[in-house]
């Protein structure tokens, strides 16, 4: 291993995995707050198509999505690493993300091949992680590219190279606690544009992304289409492609939300506070159906088999549906301090459970 990758590790174990292990996102009492950020800009074009630059469609899919959000979520602050054709820093894009405690950081990018090759087609979303495949590093690099771009980039991030597969072994070191949120996120996102934009669908992927990694939450990123590919860079140019693919992402985001405020009220009234402890505890009951309490701990949208290692030994697990998604739940009461004692049990198994309530077999919160 070289001495730069070896120096690269020892800071990334001493500085980053507290960093992520340890640092809470936005506290729950704050606004709800998402940056968006349509990669490169300005000196750097990102991918280059026949007639079109990949920096030009992010930004018109970001802004376009940071309205649609503005417009229908009040209680959402939305923030942009560039709102204009600059160029921005891949930290400095993270340090705006992290500076306001950001919820959700959501990164947009349009893919590429050379001329050389065929170009595949299709929108694929990623999350920080492991590459799973040469594609998913191939991507990885292409986009972390954009740092040669900055000034001394081999000191400002401790001699990560992008183009040196050998960089790349520090992903297998992370420890991402919003993993799981990223994963649910990103899920969503391309279901969403996979089904409502009619893209064709390259799934959803992990990979080493430079900006991902800096970042302090929930964080995806999202390959648009291949510019590279005569018919994925006729949609993208157009007006109507833009305005779909920034629809799509919005509607993953607003179901993201709506299970983040549903979370958000759950976890206050289970926190001492008494004034939300009441009204969740006397909601009238529908024609005296009784109310059950369930912990859900697992989003889906495939539906597993009971027993299935994916519930790492919870049994028995029930789950309703919420559109073409699965929801998982664990354990069933009709009181409230026995569940939040099951909701302690599985968090051991899935920190990111919370408790669900229903009425008549019908959730209500």
């Amino acid at each position: 291993m070289k001495p730069c990758i070896k120096l690269l590790l020892l800071l990334f174990l001493g500085v980053f995995l507290p960093f992520h292990s340890g640092q809470s996102a936005n506290p729950q009492n704050g606004k709800f707050t998402v940056v968006i950020d349509p990669g490169h800009g300005g000196k750097d074009p990102g991918a280059v198509g026949s007639v079109s630059k990949e920096k030009d469609i992010v930004l018109s899919v970001g802004l376009q999505l940071g309205k649609l959000i503005e417009r229908n979520h009040p209680d959402v602050k939305v923030l942009y690493t560039r709102s204009s054709d600059r160029f921005v820093e891949l930290n400095q894009r993270a340090e705006i993300a992290n500076k306001a405690h950001a919820d959700l950081f959501i990164s947009i990018h349009c893919n590429a091949l050379d001329r050389r090759r065929t170009s595949p087609q299709g929108v694929e979303t990623f999350v920080l992680g492991l590459h799973r495949s040469k594609d998913n590093l191939d991507v990885a690099k292409a986009e972390n590219a954009v740092i040669m771009y900055e000034d001394d980039y081999s000191v400002k991030y401790e001699g990560f190279n992008p183009n040196e597969p050998e960089s790349y072994i520090i992903f297998e070191f992370m420890a991402n606690e919003f993993l799981s949120q990223s994963v649910y996120f990103a899920t969503l996102v391309q279901n969403q544009l996979v089904n409502s934009s009619k893209r064709v669908n390259r799934s959803v992927r992990q990979a080493g992304f430079l900006v991902l990694r800096e970042v302090a939450m929930p964080s995806i990123l999202i390959e648009l289409g291949y510019i590279s590919n005569r018919n994925d860079e006729k949609y993208l140019k157009s007006a109507s492609g833009q305005s779909s693919l920034a629809s799509s992402i919005y509607q993953g985001f607003k179901e993201y939300k709506r299970e983040y405020d549903k979370k958000s009220y759950v976890f206050a009234g289970s926190a001492g506070d008494s004034r939300k402890s009441t009204v969740l505890q006397q909601t009238p009951v529908a024609d005296g159906a009784e109310k059950e309490y369930r912990v859900q701990f697992l989003t889906s949208s495939r539906k597993y088999a009971e027993g299935s290692s994916a519930f790492k030994g919870l049994s028995p697990v029930d789950f309703y549906t919420d559109g073409s998604t699965y929801k998982y739940t664990y354990g069933s009461t009709e009181k409230q301090s026995e569940i939040e004692q099951t909701l302690k049990e599985v968090r051991r198994k899935f920190k990111d459970a919370f408790i669900v309530e229903f009425e008549g077999g019908r959730r209500i919160k």
